[in-house]
């Protein structure tokens, strides 16, 4: 009988990838296929057919130089904790007979390469002829990283675009992002992301082995995320000089950042702060199959010395001063990556902390868990890993002091600022999720804001009031601020005591940026008060636009009012830290119900300037699926109150819901102004 010879072989690349739920990764020449699930490969034979009683095949898989052979076996039954090689009995074609491969869902994830072995009269002949990429797979039951909920793997998987929440509790703000998973290069550079670990390079035999766990992978980019120890992706930057790189407000998605560090031979790109840091490893971490979510902790505290206590200075008049290394971040953005926790004992399961923003060291390297949130809720800062870190940044308290002449005469406690709003993105819907409840035991239950909106929170003036048994005093904004408006708040003060009060009157105001202490204040009143027995009074007052718009822009404002009896001398402080919402970009879709792939669509973005003074810009218009790369405009000086619409095209490549964002980068003030709208493509 004459030997059985293979023409060719079919990857099968359409269908596999189809069933997998990898069918994103189109634009990568390999097979891209899931853990836990069989593949199917089709052999194109010369001469004569397979006889199924005479022939054997037996299939090589290859990481590395790790390798696991099995025979070809006629038999659907396969071990769910091995690699199996079977064809199907029931539907065998003798011409073109079918393979299908089955890798365990415990198997190491990476790039394999597979032989096929015949046997020939002359001894073994081998023929080489594929290569696949295997990811984790979260619809697998048996996969330590499976989520039960359809909605969620679409969510946190899938999907390639969503929202970071940025600001402030009382006046939060959604910045769009686009994670570009399957954009061109970007698989590729995931997976370049573990081969240049130092891990990998140190023992690779050892680091393949590893990777059939979520943990291990987990904490290797968290550290590659950013590049403290090793050739990570990203550079941070919290000073104010950017020339070398680009502002960290700028970036608008993952592809350009994981495209840029591959193409520089792993040179960290410049720069990231803590929300580029957290979308960028959402996006390695969702690549890899590895359901994942962006979070942010407002006032998040970084406790240097683990005592659960952050301390404040405040002048006799009201500034803000920098005293300490412990620190209180307005905002802070981690991720969150779903799977099994076996090495914590039972109920530890679920989302766990990751955070690449390079803050502390974990084993000797910048990178921060996976800790199980349910573990930080628990309090059980006993265990594994980094637990003590996160649960102070989302518990500790913040002591406040008065300083005088180098001493303090005036000391409050709050114990309710610290992790005031923990939020996500909510499932299926551009707006937020209040994940506050996973992560601490609230009082009682804050209501979820909408990101299109600002929310005051009903108990937000208990954190800006500070008495005692002669005077209470209460600041509260009017209404969330919005660029272009007045900033108006209220400082209320009741004397509580029988006898009359005469006190100064300190308010300060001094911008900061998200994670520093305030710079030089900008605006300042300095009066005095007269308070009958017993009387409460009421003090309104406004910061314009022109006196904070030069200052402001991105950043941040620290309020702060200081009373003193002028009789003993005594302080009171009350303040508030906000940010001052600008106005989003209108986006409006051209004949959004009969979008569809491969046909030319049209868009227009619009943009009316609220600033008290006229200003310019460069808009830039993205999309994953929907436009290559980027478009930018030129935006000429625009009066106040003036608009202007930008017309643009762009051309879908794929059915799903994507996002179609644009983002203004104004020369003139500060200040990146963004927009999103969610663009549903429909199949062909």
């Amino acid at each position: 009988m004459e030997d059985l010879l293979i023409q060719h072989v079919n990857l099968e690349k359409y269908e596999n990838q189809e069933r997998h739920k990898t069918e994103g990764f189109r634009s990568s020449k390999a097979l891209v296929v899931r853990r836990g699930a069989p593949f199917r490969v089709s052999l194109q034979l010369e001469g004569r057919p397979f006889n199924p009683r005479t022939d054997s095949l037996r299939v090589k898989i290859m990481l590395g130089r790790l390798y696991a052979m099995m025979p070809v076996t006629f038999s659907k039954r396969v071990s769910s904790s091995s690699w199996n090689a079977y064809m199907d009995p029931a539907d065998l074609n003798l011409h073109k007979p079918s393979i299908f491969i089955y890798p365990p869902a415990s198997a190491s994830v990476g790039f394999y390469r597979f032989q096929l072995w015949v046997p020939s009269r002359g001894g073994q002949q081998k023929t080489a002829f594929g290569k696949f990429i295997l990811l984790f797979n979260p619809w697998c039951r048996e996969d330590s990283v499976y989520i039960p909920f359809e909605d969620q793997r679409e969510e946190y998987v899938q999907n390639d675009s969503g929202l970071l929440f940025v600001g402030t509790p009382v006046n939060t703000a959604s910045r769009p992002w686009s994670f570009d998973q399957y954009e061109p290069g970007v698989l590729e550079a995931c997976l370049n992301l573990l081969q240049v670990s130092p891990q990998h390079q140190n023992n690779r035999v050892v680091d393949y082995l590893n990777r059939t766990s979520p943990i291990y992978i987990s904490r290797i980019v968290s550290a590659m995320i950013n590049s403290e120890d090793d050739h990570g992706v990203l550079k941070g930057n919290w000073s104010s000089d950017f020339k070398q790189g680009v502002h960290p407000s700028m970036w608008t998605g993952s592809g350009d950042i994981l495209r840029q560090w591959a193409q520089t031979a792993y040179r960290p790109v410049k720069y990231g702060q803590c929300w580029v840091f957290a979308a960028v490893m959402c996006t390695v971490m969702r690549v890899l199959g590895i359901p994942c979510r962006v979070v942010t902790n407002f006032n998040s505290a970084h406790d240097t010395n683990a005592n659960l206590v952050i301390e404040e200075y405040y002048s006799e008049t009201g500034q803000k001063l920098s005293r300490n290394k412990d620190s209180i971040w307005n905002f802070h953005v981690w991720v969150e990556c779903w799977m099994n926790r076996k090495d914590l004992g039972f109920g530890k399961d679920g989302w766990q902390v990751l955070d690449p923003t390079p803050q502390e060291r974990s084993g000797g390297v910048f990178c921060c868990g996976p800790a199980s949130v349910k573990a930080i809720k628990d309090q059980r800062i006993d265990l594994v890993y980094d637990i003590p870190f996160v649960y102070a940044a989302v518990n500790a308290d913040v002591h406040k002091f008065i300083v005088s002449q180098g001493q303090v005469v005036s000391h409050s406690k709050d114990t309710e600022r610290v992790g005031s709003l923990i939020c996500t993105k909510a499932v299926g819907f551009p707006r937020l999720q209040n994940i506050t409840g996973d992560y601490k035991h609230i009082k009682s239950p804050t209501s979820t804001l909408t990101s299109r909106s600002s929310t005051m929170s009903e108990d937000s003036t208990v954190r800006r009031a500070s008495s005692s048994e002669g005077v209470l005093v209460f600041l509260t904004l009017d209404k969330a601020p919005l660029a272009g408006k007045p900033v108006s708040f209220t400082v209320k003060v009741t004397n509580r005591q029988s006898v009359a009060k005469m006190m100064k009157v300190h308010i300060n105001a001094q911008a900061k940026e998200y994670n520093h202490s305030p710079s030089d204040t900008f605006w300042e009143i300095h009066s005095t008060l007269e308070l009958a027995p017993k009387e409460v009074k009421v003090l309104h007052q406004q910061i314009l636009p022109a006196q904070y718009e030069d200052v402001v822009g991105d950043n941040l404002i620290n309020l702060a009012v200081v009373l003193e009896d002028m009789a003993n001398q005594e302080r009171f402080l009350a303040s508030e830290e906000f940010n001052i919402t600008s106005p989003q970009l209108a986006i409006q879709v051209s004949n959004e119900s009969n979008i569809v792939p491969h046909k030319e669509q049209t868009a227009t973005v619009t943009f009316t300037n609220p600033f008290s003074h006229m200003v310019s810009g460069v808009l830039t218009v993205a999309g994953a699926g929907l436009i290559p790369g980027k478009i930018n405009f030129r935006m000429l000086p625009l009066q106040p109150g003036g608009r202007v619409l930008q017309p643009i095209t762009f051309i879908p490549n794929m059915a799903g819901t994507k996002m179609l964002q644009a983002s203004l980068s104004l020369t003139n003030i500060n200040t990146t102004i963004t927009g999103f709208e969610m663009v549903f493509v429909n199949k062909v």
